[in-house]
């Protein structure tokens, strides 16, 4: 019998390795099938909260925030998409690229873990802006991702007009930092077990299985 288990996956929607570390625990759990049994629940983070409604180009966003020069971000972008790639995704990032706030992105993943469309949601958010380079805080951007996920868009329109799940959303973030996730992508498995950062599917692989021999 397969071993239930609960997966929280704290990220943000432009966090390049929380798509690599979301890929990477999907091929895990496909190749532990029959031994875990578990969904993926997407917890909010995000990494840029004080964004200005326009956004800021990315690399003077890094070079401010981590002190990176022109090259160096241009190899970690390199790098990313290479990883991107090795797990099946399209980075498309370039120098042009702009970080923007993403608190009404996982208001809506809020809401559509209800209706049960929660992690399409995500992908079509991670695609939207990563591969398709568009704003993830623009209402017509996310009302768009949640049709393509399978959501009513006039209802995900009316839930980002509405200011609806807020407080919800506040709330699990501080929970989760209040709880230590300080970085992300951070995977939480049974509230007990933490694997930090986009990890390829092997680290994922052993760790569930690791797990659920202990719990057995």
């Amino acid at each position: 019998m397969a071993q239930p288990m609960r997966i929280d996956l704290v990220s943000d929607v432009s966090c390049p390795w929380c798509i690599i570390g979301l890929r990477g625990l999907e091929e895990a759990l496909e190749r532990t099938a029959g031994l875990v049994d578990a969904e993926i629940t997407f917890q909010p983070f995000e990494l840029n909260p004080g964004m200005a409604p326009n956004g800021e180009n990315i690399v003077e966003h890094v070079a401010r925030k981590y002190g990176a020069t022109r090259e160096q971000s241009a190899a970690n972008r390199e790098t990313i998409r290479q990883r991107a790639a090795a797990v099946g995704f399209r980075m498309n990032t370039s120098e042009d690229s702009r970080i923007y706030n993403t608190f009404d992105a996982h208001r809506l993943l809020h809401w559509a873990a209800f209706e049960g469309y929660q992690a399409a949601l995500k992908h079509a958010l991670l695609e939207a802006y990563f591969t398709e380079g568009q704003d993830p805080s623009d209402v017509d951007v996310l009302v768009s991702a949640a049709e393509k996920a399978g959501l009513d868009g006039d209802a995900a329109r009316e839930v980002l007009s509405s200011g609806r799940y807020a407080d919800e959303v506040r709330h699990a973030e501080q929970l989760w930092q209040a709880r230590g996730v300080r970085a992300v992508p951070a995977v939480v498995i049974d509230g007990k077990y933490l694997i930090s950062g986009g990890q390829p599917p092997e680290a994922f692989e052993q760790a569930l299985r690791q797990i659920a021999a202990e719990g057995t």
